[in-house]
C-alpha cells in the first residue's frame, strides 16, 4: 500500500498543516491540466474544430446535456460547478495511471471534501428554495398508513445523511481497488520469472480496465451530484 502514502515533498517525514506533499502536487497537477485541455484549445476557438478542441467540445456536451436531462433548464446556472467537479475526477483518475505518479482521489480526505460540498451545497439550495417544507422530502406521503410514514422517514432521513459518506466511499475505494490489483498481479512479474509474461498479460487487461473506471467513476459521481441536485430543486 506505499503507493497511497501521503509523503512530504520537502524537509522531514512530518505532516504539518501546510505540508506540501506528493498529494498537493498532484492536485496541483490535475488544475494545470484541466487548464491545458479546456483553456487552450478553446482560446482561439474555430468553426472547424482541431483535435484538442473536439475533445474539449465533447466532453463539455456531454456532460451539458446531463445536466439538462437531470435538472431541466433551471439547473443551466448549475453547470459550471457540476462541470469542473466532473473534469477534476476525471483528471484525477486517470493522471493516477501515469507511473510514478499519485493518485488523489484514492484519498478519503479528497472525495470527501468533494462529497460534502455537494451534500451542503444541496441541503442549502432545498432549504433557500422550499425554506422548511424541504422537511417533506422525507415524508413519504404515499405510505397508507402513519407508523408506516413515521418509520419511512426515519429511513429517508438517515439514507440522506450516509450520502456524503456513500458518494466519497465509492470514488476512493475504486480507485484504490484497482490500483492495488495492479500492483498485486506486478508483484509476480519477476518472481515468474520467463513466465511473467502471463502476469503482464493480466496487467495490460487490468489497466484497460482502470481506464474505463477512471471515467465511469467520475461519471456515477457527476450523475449522483445532479440527481442529489435535483431533489432539492424539484421536491418528490
Amino acid at each position: 500500500m506505499d503507493q497511497f502514502k501521503v509523503t512530504p515533498l520537502f524537509g522531514d517525514e512530518s505532516l504539518g498543516l501546510f505540508t506540501v506533499t506528493n498529494q498537493t502536487l498532484w492536485l496541483a497537477i490535475g488544475v494545470l491540466i484541466a487548464f491545458a485541455l479546456f483553456a487552450l484549445p478553446t482560446r482561439n476557438a474555430t468553426l472547424v474544430p482541431g483535435r484538442m478542441q473536439s475533445v474539449a467540445e465533447s466532453l463539455y456536451m456531454f456532460i451539458r446535456k446531463m445536466v439538462a436531462d437531470i435538472l431541466g433548464e433551471e439547473g443551466a446556472k448549475y453547470f459550471p460547478y457540476i462541470f469542473t467537479v466532473f473534469v477534476f475526477i476525471m483528471i484525477s483518475n486517470v493522471s493516477g495511471l501515469i507511473p510514478a505518479s499519485f493518485t488523489t482521489t484514492s484519498h478519503i480526505a479528497v472525495t470527501g471534501v468533494l462529497a460534502l460540498t455537494v451534500f451542503i451545497s444541496v441541503t442549502v439550495i432545498g432549504f433557500v428554495k422550499h425554506g422548511p417544507h424541504f422537511i417533506t422530502l422525507f415524508w413519504v406521503k404515499s405510505a397508507p398508513t402513519v407508523a408506516l410514514r413515521c418509520v419511512l422517514f426515519l429511513i429517508e432521513l438517515i439514507s440522506y445523511f450516509v450520502r456524503p459518506l456513500s458518494h466519497s466511499v465509492r470514488l476512493a475505494g475504486n480507485m484504490m481497488a484497482g490500483h492495488a490489483v495492479l500492483k498485486v498481479f506486478a508483484a509476480f512479474v519477476p518472481a515468474l520469472g520467463l513466465a511473467g509474461i502471463i502476469p503482464i498479460g493480466a496487467m495490460t487487461g487490468m489497466f484497460a480496465l482502470e481506464l474505463l473506471v477512471a471515467f465511469v467513476q467520475a461519471y456515477i459521481f457527476t450523475i449522483l451530484t445532479c440527481v442529489y441536485l435535483n431533489d432539492a430543486l424539484h421536491m418528490h
